[in-house]
């Protein structure tokens, strides 16, 4: 058997787009044979799921699961929402958020390498690339979080069929419907309001300092004749307002009679009402495509360079 070396696995990735571990595979089934690597590469749906790697993944869905303490989110991505409706590509989804439910691995890549639940066989990279060969279009297994709750539970919240997903963990001792719809309420509070931080002491201090920086110099130039009293006022007050929109527990509660209760007061008026004591002790937030740039099509202008 020929040796397979780096520059051959690089040539074959270069040429095929497939990656590195397949064609790895692809040359060691072929005997080093170049050609007969990319017909392998076909054969498995590798190098044809490759060819579509280049496109824009940015619609998709966000999954949740739970299972007793435990839960886990996931982010798979499509290039169009017609494939993200599809029931196929949903079942895989769900796939791929049980799989993160029981997996070791620390990130993506490592996710990406372990066995597949379904068919060990095969990784779950390459149970991914048979899905892009199936479905036809590039797809993409983004990110996930595991979250798991000590003294409670963990409540989910799905919002559009899977545009935005959320896992908050509670920590509790009492559970009951009560504190679960309290507990449902501000996953759909985090969904709605986008906030950064659970609470103050998530704050990096590093962001706090430069905010403080930046409000302190803005602060002096509109007043250059106020005192330090009256600027160091300003800036806390606008620092306050700030933490009060990007920590979840600080931010007005969406649902409140007065239009002025936090998050924090309404826990914390389910809990006594329900002899509980009660923490959101942390939450993900999920949004199908965030971050990422997206192609803007011009369907009229691409018909019209196919007629011509």
């Amino acid at each position: 058997m020929a040796a397979v070396t780096a520059a051959m696995v690089k040539e074959l990735r270069e040429s095929t787009g497939a990656g590195m571990m397949d064609c790895k595979k692809a040359l060691s089934n072929s005997d080093g044979d170049m050609d007969k690597a990319v017909e392998w590469l076909r054969e498995n749906g590798l190098a044809k799921a490759a060819k579509k790697t280049g496109r824009i993944a940015a619609e998709g869905l966000v999954k949740t699961v739970i299972d007793g303490n435990k839960a886990a989110i996931v982010e798979v991505n499509s290039e169009t929402d017609f494939v993200a409706k599809n029931a196929d590509f949903q079942a895989y989804v769900a796939e791929v958020a049980n799989q993160a439910l029981n997996t070791t691995a620390e990130d993506i890549d490592a996710f990406l390498a372990e066995k597949c639940e379904k068919d060990p066989s095969k990784t779950v990279a390459e149970e991914l690339a048979s899905k892009v060969a199936i479905i036809g279009e590039n797809l993409k297994i983004r990110r996930f979080v595991k979250m798991e709750a000590t003294n409670g539970f963990v409540a989910d919240y799905i919002h559009m069929g899977g545009k935005i997903g959320v896992l908050v963990n509670v920590e509790t001792d009492v559970i009951n419907d009560a504190i679960k719809e309290m507990a449902k309420n501000v996953a759909m509070q985090a969904a709605a309001l986008k906030p950064l931080y659970t609470n103050r002491d998530e704050v990096d201090p590093e962001y706090l300092a430069k905010e403080t920086e930046i409000i302190t110099a803005a602060a002096k130039n509109e007043k250059p004749d106020a005192n330090e009293k009256i600027i160091d006022g300003m800036v806390k007050g606008r620092i306050n307002k700030e933490l009060k929109e990007i920590c979840l527990v600080d931010q007005v509660y969406v649902k409140a009679e007065d239009g002025k209760q936090s998050v924090a007061k309404y826990v914390e008026e389910v809990a006594k009402a329900n002899n509980a004591k009660i923490t959101i002790k942390g939450f993900v937030r999920f949004e199908t495509g965030e971050g990422i740039e997206k192609k803007q099509e011009d369907f009229a202008a691409e018909v019209a360079a196919q007629l011509a």
